[in-house]
Order: C-alpha cells, then structure tokens, then sequence
C-alpha cells in the first residue's frame, strides 16, 4: 500500500483580504492542500512563491501595479513546473486567452462555489486543466474560431517563450541549440520543454514534434 503524499502546496493572490482570506480557510478544510502564503500583489506573489515554491498558486487578474496576467507569466518563467489556476470576476474573452497563453491551467469565475473551486484545484494539481462552465463554452467558440488561425496560435496554452521552443524543437535543434539561440542555459530549456510536455499531454521530444509539426511549426 502507497504511502500517502503530502498536501499540495497552495499560494493565494488576490488584493481583497476578505475574499483571500475566506478562500484559505475553504481551501485549508481539504487534507489534499495546504496555503503555505497569500500575497496582495504581483510583486509580492512572486516573491511569496521564490519564498514558500507552491504547488498550486490561485491568482486574481485584477491585481494593482503587476497584472495577474504578467505575474503568471513571470511566475512560470522562474518555475515552470508550478499550475496556476486563475480566479476572477472577469468573463472578457480577452482576459481568458491571455490567461492560457500566459501558462494558466485553469479559469474559475469568482462566483464559483466551495466544491467547483476544489474540483478544480485537485484536477489542475494531478497535471489537468479545467474551466468554469460559462468559460469553457467561451472556449470552445474560441477554439472554433480559430480553426484557420496560424500555427503560432495552434497551442494558446503555451507561452510565447514555450511555443518558441517547441518551433525550434520541431526545426530539429537540440537543447543546447535551443539555448544558445534564446542566450539561456540548458537547464532554462530543459525546465520549458517539460512545461510543453505536460501542457500538450505528451511524454517525449517525438511525440511533441509530432504535434508541432502537425499544426504547421518547423520544416515545411
């Protein structure tokens, strides 16, 4: 019999003390988390998360001086492997694919209730991705819509730094290729690359070309 695993490390980003507040306390009644720190600001989540390394951070877009938008981007820039969920009052579909592009694994309203919000966080932190239902139907309109789109846009849960790398992995370059093109270092690639992995549900380089090249990324 497995052992059990250790509750996942949670970081809360919201500038609204109450809300932030009551979500910890809703979040903490669940053995499977543990809000290891809360932060009111971009700035301060980013420094929360170099500080405590969650699991899982919920971020509010919504946020003074560094949108939530740019510290989930920041964010996984620094710590790739980290799934942020984000949870705001925002239906705009801007804000939606923005989020996805930046790295989010996730899109709640704030209107969700208790158990929406821990479905959502137990999925996204078993490597999932999950929206709230009216988002999910904004989505798949969107996806629909972009049928014709270029490739840069085939995949908008990648970054604009992961889709860089997974066009070059589909060139054929190697890693240290790969890093000597972008000025950064093996590990920097290597820590995108398995990013890419998991948000294209694929388990090696192949496979990964496979569907880059599909949607029309590297050699013609």
């Amino acid at each position: 019999m497995s052992e059990p695993s250790s509750p996942l490390r949670v970081l809360l980003v919201d500038d609204h003390p109450l809300f932030r507040e009551g979500l910890a306390a809703a979040v903490d009644l669940d053995d499977g988390f543990s809000v290891v720190a809360q932060a009111s600001t971009g700035e301060e989540a980013l420094i929360e998360a170099a500080r405590t390394t969650p699991d899982l951070v919920v971020m509010d877009l919504g946020l003074p001086g560094l949108s939530g938008i740019e510290t989930t981007r920041r964010l996984l820039t620094d710590r790739p492997e980290t799934r942020v969920v984000v949870m705001t009052m925002s239906e705009e579909d801007s804000n939606l694919l923005a989020a996805m592009r930046a790295g989010a694994r996730g899109y709640l309203l704030k209107g969700a209730v208790r158990e929406e919000i821990l479905h959502a966080l137990h999925t996204v932190g078993r490597g999932g991705a999950v929206f709230s239902p009216l988002m999910a139907g904004r989505l798949g309109s969107l996806f629909a819509a972009m049928g014709s789109a270029p490739a840069r846009e085939a995949f908008p849960t990648l970054t604009t730094r992961e889709r860089e790398i997974l066009e070059l992995l589909a060139g054929g370059l190697s890693y240290r290729q790969i890093a000597q093109r972008l000025f950064v270092v093996d590990k920097t690639v290597r820590n995108h690359v398995g990013s890419i992995f998991s948000k294209l549900q694929v388990h090696d380089r192949a496979a990964a070309i496979v569907r880059a090249r599909d949607a029309g990324l590297g050699p013609g």
